[in-house]
């Protein structure tokens, strides 16, 4: 699953950029969720029953809908109107499944980086005529979870450089950037201690805490089986706890634990998303599937 800040076919060279709970955010997860699965297409009427359920007025799916669908060959759609058999739907555009893809593991497969694994740093200058494009690719970056060490220097585990490569040829910037890959830096204090000055990790602590707060909740009852739980309460439960994480793993590189405080609250969220997706994922999946039918 994932955002549209990217090029045709590409991954997002950004964090997602709707703001969670917004009609167009709970669309983007909706459809990075379940489309696929539904065989790409999906009656416009369904859609609009689901995402009602989360909330979204019909003139905001419309309006949501209309942010991310275009005519197809157009560049950044995610969805393609499509009727079939008379009846209004859309269906996915085949140009951004990669990007769905490379999302599904970066926020599902959440990966934490071991110490001595290898590094990814990306050195770039660009003169002040290039300002503008100098900011966008320090925002994409950043979006990637990439730590600023330096002005025009950045760092993040190596498993995150073809996303990097991905940016700066989106940005029509490579030929300003040279990436390395290297063992941990040598610096002059701890590498912890480096890294706070790297990343923002209070601000990243926060959105852990604020995401566990949230959700720490619906977990109390977890012993219980999957099977028992209401398969309309599982959909809302899944849209909206995708759509509250999916930021956090494009912020959050999943440094190594002995670069974080002692009493890192990434552990915890990642835990709790886990045990929430595993216990959503399939009575969601048969409510969505139960209202395209009825469609």
């Amino acid at each position: 699953m994932a955002g549209l800040n990217s090029a045709p076919g590409s991954v997002p060279i950004t964090a997602p950029g709707s703001a969670p709970g917004s009609a167009t955010s709970l669309l983007r997860t909706f459809v990075g969720l379940h489309l696929r699965d539904l065989g790409g297409w999906i009656p416009v009427s369904a859609l609009s029953e689901l995402l009602a359920a989360a909330g979204v007025s019909p003139t905001s799916v419309r309006s949501a809908i209309s942010r991310v669908s275009a005519n197809p060959g157009m560049d950044r759609n995610l969805l393609i109107a499509d009727k079939r058999d008379a009846i209004a739907g859309y269906r996915l555009d085949p140009i951004t499944v990669t990007g769905l893809e490379r999302g599904d593991r970066r926020i599902f497969s959440y990966r934490v980086q071991e110490l001595d694994d290898p590094w990814c740093l990306v050195s770039y200058s660009l003169p002040e005529v290039d300002r503008s494009r100098r900011t966008q690719l320090r925002r994409g970056l950043a979006g990637l979870g990439f730590g600023a060490v330096a002005d025009g220097l950045w760092i993040a585990p190596a498993h995150l450089r073809q996303e990097a490569e991905e940016l700066l040829v989106a940005l029509s910037v490579r030929s300003a950037a040279t990436i390395f890959i290297t063992e941990t830096p040598s610096t002059p204090g701890t590498f912890a201690e480096a890294a706070a000055q790297w990343w923002d990790l209070e601000r990243l602590a926060a959105r852990h805490e604020e995401f566990a707060s949230a959700y720490r909740p619906l977990v109390q009852d977890a012993s219980a089986p999957p099977s028992s739980l209401e398969p309309r309460a599982a959909f809302l439960t899944q849209l909206r706890c995708v759509d509250d994480w999916k930021a956090i793993p494009y912020l959050d590189p999943g440094l190594p634990p002995a670069a974080l405080p002692a009493d890192w609250p990434g552990t915890t969220s990642v835990e709790l998303f886990a045990r929430i997706r595993a216990r959503c994922a399939g009575p969601a999946a048969e409510h969505v599937r139960s209202t395209v039918a009825r469609a």
